[in-house]
């Protein structure tokens, strides 16, 4: 029975042996823990009656002393690109954005790791509505289950195809490594309980040390992008005014500790902002402090946040840019511009409902 406290203890963000205890604990075998896991991260249920295969008793039990912890989905919307934003409201009122990104055979859902964001990118749209609170791994699990109830609407209508999250990139609202904990809890869930491969998971930071030095030696070799923007300190110290505890050379620094212990590609983030960090000048800058490093560049075009002064850089500046970078020897990628028509963008999510 839990007694930790007068309100229900969320079973989501559990893995199958705390379940497994949980079923022992309530008078019932331990391998109904196996059941109610199955039924969580593989079925994406609501409630404790929707697992069939459970006693009754077991689940009148459970029904009286936890809650699955799902959230509520207050708003959907689909852009031109089939690009789906979801607006969800947890249990305790919180709201939060999570993005879903079709494929041909799979979704790549872009979670939330905190609602709001307490970093204050000059260009970006999170912060402005302040900083809330973190999300709990069951939180952020629950925005993949969330975007693959839509992925299966999707292919309602696709006889044939079978389509469901297969990606999941830590990009939402927050500073994942802000949030550490939960943030690493999730990885582990996603992996042991939903059979997501670690290569299929990507964490972005806008660059702290300590923790980028933490997650290295967690075993979890997920993907590791660090949210740049800049290839100077003063830059980047106009750019996230918030931020500025380690310098650049610390973060690429830490970011090479990251790939020599995983053995995996580092990510460098790089939103371009006209006539601010777009010139040549920069680029050659960034390919000076990335030179020798596994890395490569994806470019992010800057999305129109209402209120901001930023404007997109125009495509003649983003292929010298591209091209400097590439003569230079830095591999480099643009990232595709996906969602803008609904606000669901790198840089618009804001977790806020317009009437």
């Amino acid at each position: 029975m839990n007694n930790l406290s007068s309100s229900p203890l969320s079973i989501l963000g559990m893995t199958t042996k705390e379940l497994r205890a949980i079923a022992s604990a309530e008078g019932a075998e331990a391998f109904r823990g196996n059941q109610m896991a199955e039924w969580l991260y593989h079925r994406g249920v609501h409630s404790f009656n929707e697992m069939a295969n459970l006693p009754e008793m077991l689940r009148n039990k459970l029904e009286a002393g936890y809650t699955i912890g799902r959230s509520r989905c207050i708003k959907t919307q689909r852009a031109s690109d089939q690009t789906v934003k979801l607006l969800l409201e947890t249990t305790d009122g919180g709201r939060l954005e999570s993005v879903g990104l079709p494929y041909k055979s799979f979704y790549s859902c872009c979670v939330s790791t905190q609602i709001g964001c307490p970093i204050h990118c000059a260009f970006c749209a999170t912060g402005q509505s302040g900083f809330k609170r973190d999300c709990t791994a069951g939180e952020i699990i629950d925005q993949v289950l969330s975007i693959n109830e839509t992925a299966l609407v999707k292919q309602s209508n696709q006889v044939g195809n079978s389509i469901k999250t297969d990606h999941v990139t830590f990009m939402g609202m927050g500073e994942p490594l802000l949030n550490y904990d939960q943030t690493i809890k999730a990885l582990r869930l996603l992996i042991g309980e939903m059979d997501i491969s670690a290569r299929h998971l990507t964490v972005s930071t806008i660059g702290h040390v300590t923790n980028i030095r933490r997650l290295a030696r967690e075993g979890i070799p997920v993907t590791l992008a660090i949210s740049l923007h800049a290839p100077n300190d003063d830059l980047r110290h106009e750019l996230i005014p918030s931020f500025t505890r380690w310098t650049i050379n610390e973060i690429i620094e830490s970011g090479q500790d990251y790939v020599s212990r995983t053995g995996r590609r580092l990510t460098i983030e790089y939103c371009l902002l006209e006539g601010v960090n777009d010139h040549k000048v920069e680029a050659q800058q960034l390919a000076q402090l990335l030179r020798g490093i596994n890395c490569h560049v994806n470019l992010i075009p800057f999305n129109p946040v209402e209120g901001l002064p930023f404007k997109t850089s125009s495509p003649q500046r983003v292929v010298v840019f591209k091209d400097t970078l590439i003569k230079l020897g830095i591999q480099v990628t643009e990232r595709a511009r996906r969602g803008v028509d609904i606000d669901a963008a790198c840089g618009q999510l804001r977790g806020r409902s317009e009437n």
